[in-house]
């Protein structure tokens, strides 16, 4: 199984995936002896990588970009290319973690504040209990303790790599250090999954994320997000005077 061709939607990559077809993809990549990156893109993605040509290109190499977030289902209705469902990160970390406890695969848990990762960890292995952990660590995307947290996830010999720093700096850390991974088969950037597992953020009810209005709820109890959000209706803007469809 391939990945499809993606589709742009103001120069972004993004593929036009399902859940399945997403997990189907993770089982080739995991089959193959290189690090593969995925990417959850979103419409502050799309924004983000409008003004960083280094995003863009990180976005653009990702082997699979998931379509995180339901403005981009809109978005793609509006150009003429259409993608099937959204396949949000924060539902992906569940089905990664059941896939690994069902192939032996060992993932490490990295980035988030201190103590989150582990918790997750306890979390993830308490619903999974197959669940082997490679390692857990907060850590800081920051150069200074760039080799140091290759060298711990090395030594962890971990098979899949989860990364909680926040897009872009989590998709910059996998991209800087994709050829130093050895034992990595899968890595992506999991943004605010971490604090969704452990009860640390709220995810919105079914019938507000079905309405497309989970952005709304995260900023209700997260205020202090109100700048990224303004992302979103520039990404809407953005897109309604497209000029052309694209492909």
């Amino acid at each position: 199984m391939n990945a499809p061709q993606p589709i742009t939607i103001l120069q972004t990559p993004v593929h036009p995936v399902t859940m399945a077809q997403t997990l189907g993809l993770v089982r080739r990549f995991m089959a193959q002896p290189r690090l593969h990156q995925i990417c959850t893109t979103n419409p502050e993605f799309v924004m983000a990588a409008q003004r960083d040509p280094l995003f863009r290109r990180i976005l653009w190499e990702a082997d699979l970009c998931i379509p995180d977030g339901v403005g981009l289902l809109l978005a793609g209705r509006w150009l003429g290319t259409p993608l099937p469902a959204r396949v949000p990160g924060s539902a992906l970390i569940y089905h990664l973690a059941e896939l690994c406890a069902r192939e032996g695969w060992r993932p490490f848990l990295l980035g988030a504040a201190e103590g989150v990762a582990k918790e997750t960890a306890h979390i993830l292995q308490h619903i999974y209990p197959a669940l082997q952990v490679a390692g857990v660590y907060a850590g800081s995307p920051a150069l200074a303790e760039n080799e140091a947290i290759v060298q711990r996830i090395n030594a962890s010999s971990a098979d899949v790599l989860l990364v909680a720093y926040g897009a872009p700096r989590q998709d910059k850390w996998i991209y800087r250090n994709r050829q130093k991974l050895p034992t990595v088969r899968l890595a992506i950037g999991v943004g605010g999954s971490f604090d969704f597992v452990t009860g640390r953020a709220k995810r919105a009810p079914l019938w507000v994320q079905n309405l497309g209005l989970e952005w709304l709820h995260r900023l209700a109890h997260e205020p202090w997000r109100w700048r990224r959000m303004l992302a979103l209706p520039r990404f809407a803007l953005r897109v309604l005077f497209s000029v052309k469809h694209e492909t």
